[in-house]
């Protein structure tokens, strides 16, 4: 049979403090169970450590050589465990991100660089998926998901809310006009979703006072490609502020039919399954991003 620590510790404790009852005190456990463990050691070297004296334990010079050796397996085995809770309080390992594609170029793919420069050790990962993916069979640790959260194992952290937009380029504009209501948007290119219809509402109200609801020739299963479509003039399109902000700012995109906008706002939640304790890497990501998109 092998050696325990337990055993080891016990052996050290009864040469510091001199007797087993002490060590026992030192211990914290009964007289009997420092007794039982020396007992198994001595039994496990096939040799005696102590001699027996009425009033102390002292070594035998078989015992002098195998304490020197303990006291250095015992310091290995602590330094060893600093050194791996150093090692847990610094993120390290390989991190697996998940975003649909607009998310991913225009939010997260810009901040890589920063925070792969405070968390050096972390390996990234970035996947882009237009639709939903499980998390365990895909081995991602996060997810971003815009929209109603609807999966009830997954635990959520709020990135906010990001208002929906009707945008169209200055150069679409110049060569169509500017429409000034929503019946003027029926004589204009829209374009829209071909994966989620609910996706092509807008945040304005038609004639029937609901929300109007895009009907086009020309749709795409990806907001980036919309986007692209928008900016290069081929039509009006609805999108989210996530990833049409900058474009507002240089004026590439221009917000039509504002007066009348309703509030339409997409919640962005970052997953991670709930019956996972957060790694540091992951909890790293999650308060990291939370400060650069939550200021």
């Amino acid at each position: 049979m092998k050696v325990t620590i337990n055993e080891l510790d016990t052996f050290v404790s009864i040469v510091d403090e001199g007797t087993i009852s002490q060590a026992a005190e030192h211990l914290g456990v009964t007289v009997s169970a420092v007794s039982r463990a020396l007992s198994r050691l001595e039994k496990k070297l096939n040799t005696a450590l102590f001699r027996r004296t009425t009033r102390r334990l002292e070594l035998t010079q078989e015992g002098e050589k195998y304490l020197a050796r303990v006291r250095s397996i015992l310091s290995d085995l602590e330094d060893a465990e600093d050194m791996m809770v150093k090692n847990k309080k610094v993120p390290s390992g390989k991190l697996r991100i998940d975003a649909a594609t607009p998310f991913m170029l225009h939010v997260i793919a810009p901040l890589i660089d920063k925070y792969s420069n405070a968390y050096p050790q972390i390996d990234i990962e970035l996947v882009s998926n237009e639709s939903l993916v499980d998390l365990l069979e895909a081995r991602t640790d996060v997810a971003v998901r815009i929209g109603e959260l609807k999966d009830s194992s997954l635990s959520a952290t709020s990135l906010g809310l990001s208002q929906i937009r009707i945008l169209a380029s200055p150069a679409y504009l110049k060569k169509h006009g500017t429409p000034k209501n929503v019946e003027d948007l029926a004589h204009h290119q829209l374009l829209g979703f071909n994966s989620l219809e609910k996706l092509n509402d807008c945040p304005i109200y038609d004639a029937a006072n609901n929300l109007l609801h895009i009907h086009t020739n020309i749709k795409a299963d990806s907001g980036e490609t919309l986007r692209q479509l928008a900016l290069c003039g081929t039509g009006i399109v609805c999108l989210s502020d996530f990833m049409t902000y900058q474009d507002i700012q240089k004026g590439d995109l221009i917000p039509l039919l504002v007066p009348i906008t309703i509030k339409m706002q997409q919640p962005i939640n970052l997953v991670y399954y709930k019956n996972r304790k957060l790694s540091e890497r992951v909890s790293s990501f999650i308060e990291f991003l939370k400060a650069e998109v939550m200021p």
